[in-house]
This record gives C-alpha cells, structure tokens and sequence, in this order.
C-alpha cells in the first residue's frame, strides 16, 4: 500500500476521536466521517509503521447504523464528531469506548466490563447545552459567529447549533446589530486588533435566567447602554450582561475577569433541590439534565446514611458537594481555581447548607495536608473525585491509598485516564464494586462515568472484582 492509493474496506471500529477505522490486507486505517458498518472507497492520504489515514471518497455500502445528520456543517465543524450515527449507536459505541480502556488501559477483565450498569442516554439528545461559546469574526466586510472549523480557528459562520437554545440566534443578531450601529469590529487574530472577541451565553434550564457575556480585546465597550437595550430586547429574561477583557494573544477564550454592565453578577441554575449561582467565568455542567442524573448516581453510589466525612475532590463549585451534603455528616470540597470556591461557599450559603466547606488549593496538597497534616487525622468515609481529563495526580492516588476511605466514587471524563488510575488504586486497597456511563455531550466522542470502589477484603483478589 502507498499514499493515494485507493481501496474499499469496511468500518468495523472507531477511534475515541470519531475517526472510522477499517483494515485493507491486514492494514488499519483511520478514516473521518465514516460510521461502523460502512463499505467505503477511501484514498490513502498518509501512512505510518502500523497503520494509516483515509479520506472517504465514496460509500459503496452505508451502514444501518448512518443516518442523515441534521446540521448541515457537522463533517466541517469540530464540535459533533458522530452526528452521523443513529443515537442508538452512539451511546453502544460510548460504551464500549470506555469498556475497551479499562481492558487495555487497566487491564480489566472482559467478563468484569460486561457487568455494568447500562449507559443513561437522553430522551432527546439536541439542545441540551446550557452555555455557548461563539467566536467573532469579519468576512468580506461581515460581521460573522459561528464555531471553528475542526483543527483550525477559521471560523464557521454558525448562529443555531443544534446542541444549544435555539434563542441563542436573536441575542447574536442583537450585539451584530450593536456592533454594526457603532462601528465596533470583531477581533483579529492574525493583527490583534479588533474589539469583541466571543460572545458567551448562558441559559438557566430550570430557573429561565439568561447571561451574556462580551469577551473584548480591551477594557470597555463604547455605548454600553446600547448593547443592554438591543440584547434585553431580544431576550427580556436576560438577568446579566457583562463584558470580560482579554487583551492576550493566546488561545484562551474568556479573561481573567468580568464586569458587570447591567443586571447582577451571576445567573441562577437549579438542580434537584439546590440552587447554583453561575457566574460568566464559573465552570458549571453545560448538560443540566444528564448532570442531574449522574450526580444522582454519585450519591447513590457514596452510600450516606447522614454521619459520614466526605471529601469531593476537583470540586469545582461545589455542584456535586452540595448533593452530598443533605445526605452527609461533613462535607469537604477541594478546588485549585478560587473564583470557584467562592461560587462554592456562597452556594452554600444561599443554600442553607452549613455542613460543607471549601479549600482552594490543589486536591493532592490540600487533602494531604488536611488529613494527614494531623496529629490525630480523622477517619474518611468516602472520596469523591472528579478530576479533569488528565485524571488525578498521583500523589493524590498515594495519599487516599493511606488514608483507606471506605468508598471512593470517581466520576471521570475521560475514560483512558479513569483506566490508568483505577489500575493503580485496584492493584492496592479496593476493588470496582459497579459503574456506569452518562451520555452527558450527544454526538461527540465524549462520555462521563461514574465508578464505585470499595476496600477489598481479605481474601479478595483482583481477578474477582465484580463490576
């Protein structure tokens, strides 16, 4: 086989990025916009040692498993890598994503996998994202939004993602309409000039609360009064509008602070019982459905009777502590980003919650030194981690190994670091009681799981850990 070479092969897998994969004599490869069941012409674009790259010329045969996908830009933009793939498929090929990592990655077995719980997937999986990011640009003297295409940052004119409200639109065409009224140009990132950078939008599923924020390659906007009175009147429910200067030439979408131009400094979000304030640069699950439900599970699988000593470990703001904490005796959040604490105390507050309370700091530090710091260190009933995609820091997996807490619940984003650090609390102290995986971003790649670990007995071994 050779570059330009052009074969027919059948899809029989996918990568974790989406990408089809099919082997020609023995030979994989790797190909975009191909689902698994298709027969497809492909061209050879690029060859490794082991394994290849194809562009999908020609479908001879498509799968049962294809379908039309609704958004007409789905193969250009980065964000929805299988919206070809009938929702059906796509939630058993989550689950046997996360399934084939702990087999290869944590070296679990087979018969082990196959015992988990059923993935949680979504009545309806479109317009379920609480929070858009649109990046802003010019075009043959045009203001444009959209969404990069994938791997670049040209941007793909885009005013109605599928995955978000569809209200995001009319709030769009008003700060286009302010802009053009006041002669204000999209950010530049080749010269660096320009003023507005993204709009971000947040919409409170439950609460009906709506936020815009203007990121601006500055400190101020002109006419400010203009912009509130054109996006208030596009959506009368806004409760905030403020802007967040970025004046770095990086990758970075929001600043490092906001202000506030009108309305309050957060929007309102409900879960369950509680009530989050969200703040423009607050970190808060964008899927508040599927969130719901998986912390929901957490607590399940955390087994409160109302007397244990909790530790949620990446607690953000505190979203996940606050559904422990009716449930707990004490709870303790750990989050290294202190705007997110003070989100997470005053959750608290607002909450009436006073059996919680929260560190800034990294969890491998402030859990250490917490607990083990300690002359007499007291006695830990469950972990909660939630760490991001590169999974918990090893002194972290060290220091709960010592502290041998009853039940550790990880709840993960990225299943081949969850591997790669149940492997190592499993070849120790515990064993994988159940877990399960929640279909938090339909029509991407991406899969949340949640896992109970419990203290192994005895006379257990890890060949007989029952998932």
């Amino acid at each position: 086989m050779k570059k330009n070479d052009v074969v027919t092969i059948t899809i029989e897998d996918m990568s974790h990025k989406g990408e089809g994969i099919g082997k020609s004599d023995g030979f994989p490869l790797f190909v975009k916009d191909t689902v698994i069941g298709d027969v497809a012409e492909v061209k050879v674009i690029k060859l490794k040692n082991n394994y290849g790259y194809g562009r999908l010329m020609k479908l001879v045969s498509p799968s049962a498993d294809r379908i039309n996908a609704p958004c007409p830009i789905h193969k250009a933009c980065g964000g929805c890598q299988i919206q070809a793939m009938s929702y059906p498929a796509q939630l058993r090929f989550k689950e046997g994503l996360v399934k084939n990592n702990l087999m290869r990655i944590g070296g679990f077995s087979p018969e082990i996998c196959e015992k988990m719980e059923p993935i949680v997937g979504m009545d309806n999986p479109f317009r379920y994202r609480n929070k858009a990011q649109f990046p802003v640009g010019e075009k043959d003297g045009r203001i444009i939004m959209g969404f990069y295409a994938g791997r670049t940052h040209d941007i793909m004119e885009c005013e109605d993602c599928l995955l978000g409200a569809e209200e995001n639109r009319k709030l769009l065409d008003a700060v286009k309409e302010y802009m053009y009224a006041n002669n204000v140009h999209a950010y530049n990132e080749e010269t660096g000039k320009g003023l507005v950078r993204h709009v971000l939008i947040r919409k409170g599923f439950t609460t009906g609360e709506w936020m815009l924020c203007l990121v601006v390659n500055g400190s101020s906007i002109p006419n400010p009064r203009d912009l509130c009175g054109r996006v208030l009147q596009a959506e009368p429910r806004l409760v905030s509008v403020s802007i967040s200067p970025n004046t770095t030439r990086n990758n970075v979408i929001m600043g490092s602070s906001y202000e506030v131009l009108w309305g309050d400094a957060y929007m309102k979000e409900q879960l369950g019982n509680i009530t989050y304030q969200v703040s423009p640069l607050s970190f808060f699950q964008v899927n508040p459905v599927q969130t719901k439900k998986l912390y929901d599970k957490a607590v399940e699988y955390a087994g409160l009777t109302g007397k244990e000593n909790v530790w949620d470990l990446y607690c953000g703001t505190g979203s996940i502590s606050l559904f422990l904490a009716k449930d707990a005796g004490k709870v303790h959040g750990v989050e290294i980003i202190e705007p997110a604490i003070l989100d997470a105390r005053e959750n608290a507050e607002r909450n009436g919650i006073t059996n919680a309370e929260f560190f800034v700091g990294k969890a491998e530090e402030v859990f250490a030194n917490q607990v083990l710091g300690k002359e007499n260190p007291e006695k830990i009933d469950v972990v909660v981690v939630d760490p991001p995609r590169k999974g918990c820091d090893e002194k972290l997996l060290n220091t709960m190994l010592e502290m041998k807490p009853d039940r550790i619940v990880y709840v993960s984003c990225d299943s081949a670091t969850l591997a790669r650090d149940l492997k190592i609390l499993c070849e120790k102290d515990y064993q994988v009681e159940k877990w399960q995986c929640y279909d938090q971003f339909p029509h991407t790649v991406h899969v949340e799981t949640v896992v109970l670990l419990s203290q192994q007995k005895p006379d257990d071994v890890i060949q007989t850990y029952d998932f």
